[in-house]
Formats: structure tokens, C-alpha cells, sequence
């Protein structure tokens, strides 16, 4: 394979990982049109990415909409991931056991790319809408777990975070880089963090970090129900809760140094 040959397979990888990464919970549906305008490629590059992409399973096209969706081969791919995460098998008990209890939806997730993604979710019984999913990914400076991700990072992290901007999503978002230093250092004092209607209104939640067996935080567990029912009198019974739940899945990734 000569040079050129070579640059145009990795940018024909490329794309496909481009197109691929477009499909969300709000957009799981897309026309080749759709994909050309939104990704900035000729429609007849995302045609033939396209049929390759289907050939292999990756995505389906629906014959009656001509829309293109993920197909199964995305979901064998992320079984393979789930089955090989230690934290997705040892949280899972401790998750059912927390949403059993405290009657929330519970989370898992992580910081990847200064950005929050939840890799697991429970819901409860009574079950709100919200902005979460599995795969999907939340700004970190105004949800519980995306400021326990972050208090507990280098402060490196951090300034990357405020040097993109603040922006508002909800009446309490913190917005000014001063502010959600000092309220960082709370969180690292506490050992927990809360969300009080700072990503969407009417929606709070509580966050306690999970710790690797050397003692670094790799993950966030955390609760997210309506200010009706996580309300100012219970915050401090359920950080209990999550704190108890987020040690517990830390002491079976084992870490073990608690006081």
C-alpha cells in the first residue's frame, strides 16, 4: 500500500467513526442527507461509508424511511466492553441494592474527554425523565458526579473545564470558575457532592467517588431523582446512602484503606 492509498483508507476510518458518533438518544435515526450536512461530508462519501458500515451490521436502513440507524454489531461490541469492566460487574449488586433503598435512579460513570459518561444505570420504580443514559454524556461542573469526577482530578482538569466556559443549563449552575473552585474543595472535604437543580430544573442528585485498589477515584456513583422527593430534609440521610454504596463498590475493586 502506497502513501496516498494509505491517507485515504485512515480518512475513510474516520469518517465512518465520525458517522458513527453522530447517532444519539435525541437523534437515533438519520438520512444520508442528514449526515452530510451535519458532518460536513459529501453525501456521496457518507453513501458509500454507509453501505460499508451496513454490510458489517453496524448500522440498518430502514427500507420504508431511508433512514440509516446503529445495528447489532454495535451492541456485541459493547457487551464485550461490559463483560471485561470490573467496575460493571462488581457495582451491579450494590446499584440494585442502592435504588431498592433509597427508591432513585443510580449511576455509574466516568470522565472521559472532560466530559461525563454513564456507563450503568438502574432505574427505580417511578422513574422520571431525565438527562441521563447509558452512553450518554453530561458537562461535568453541574451534575453530583461530574463534580466528584473532577474534585478528585488534577487541577489540570479542572482549568481545561473552565477554560471551555460555564455555561448556564439551570437556575443554580455555577458559572463563575472562582465559585466552582471553592465548591470543588468542599466536595473533596465532604466526600460527596450534590446537584441542586444545576443541570435541568426540578431535577437534584448526589454523588460519593469509587476508588481503584491504589487508591485512585476511577468512577462515580451517583443518585438522581426530583427535587420533590430528593429534597433539602432527606440530602443528608441519602449522602449517607451513596457514600456506604460508593465504599462498598471501592472495598470489591479493592480498595480497603476507609477510616
Amino acid at each position: 500500500m502506497n502513501g496516498k492509498d494509505e491517507k485515504n483508507q485512515l480518512s475513510s476510518i474516520k469518517n465512518a467513526l465520525k458517522i458513527l458518533k453522530s447517532f444519539t438518544m435525541e437523534e437515533p435515526e438519520k438520512k444520508i442527507s442528514d449526515l452530510s450536512n451535519s458532518l460536513g461530508l459529501n453525501k456521496s462519501t457518507v453513501s458509500r461509508t454507509m453501505k460499508t458500515l451496513a454490510s458489517e451490521g453496524f448500522v440498518y436502513k430502514d427500507s420504508e424511511t431511508k433512514k440509516y440507524r446503529l445495528g447489532l454489531s454495535i451492541l456485541s461490541l459493547s457487551g464485550v466492553l461490559f463483560s471485561n469492566m470490573d467496575i460493571y460487574r462488581e457495582s451491579q449488586p450494590v446499584l440494585n441494592k442502592l435504588v431498592e433503598t433509597t427508591g432513585e435512579t443510580a449511576h455509574i460513570s466516568v470522565l472521559d474527554n472532560l466530559e461525563v459518561v454513564y456507563l450503568q444505570k438502574v432505574e427505580c420504580n417511578h422513574p422520571v425523565r431525565f438527562l441521563t443514559h447509558i452512553g450518554r454524556r453530561n458537562p461535568p461542573y453541574c451534575t453530583s458526579s461530574g463534580k466528584v469526577l473532577i474534585a478528585f482530578s488534577e487541577n489540570e482538569t479542572v482549568e481545561k473545564i473552565i477554560s471551555k466556559g460555564l455555561k448556564r443549563f439551570a437556575k443554580n449552575t455555577i458559572t463563575d470558575p472562582e465559585k466552582l473552585r471553592d465548591h470543588l474543595k468542599k466536595v473533596r472535604e465532604n466526600g460527596y457532592a450534590v446537584s441542586i437543580e444545576e443541570l435541568s430544573e426540578g431535577v437534584n442528585s448526589i454523588a460519593a467517588p469509587i476508588y481503584d485498589y491504589t487508591g485512585k477515584v476511577i468512577a462515580a456513583l451517583s443518585v438522581v431523582g426530583p427535587k420533590q422527593r430528593i429534597n433539602s430534609y432527606k440530602l443528608k440521610a441519602m449522602a449517607k446512602q451513596v457514600i456506604a454504596a460508593s465504599k462498598e463498590i471501592s472495598r470489591r475493586m479493592g480498595y480497603l484503606n476507609f477510616s
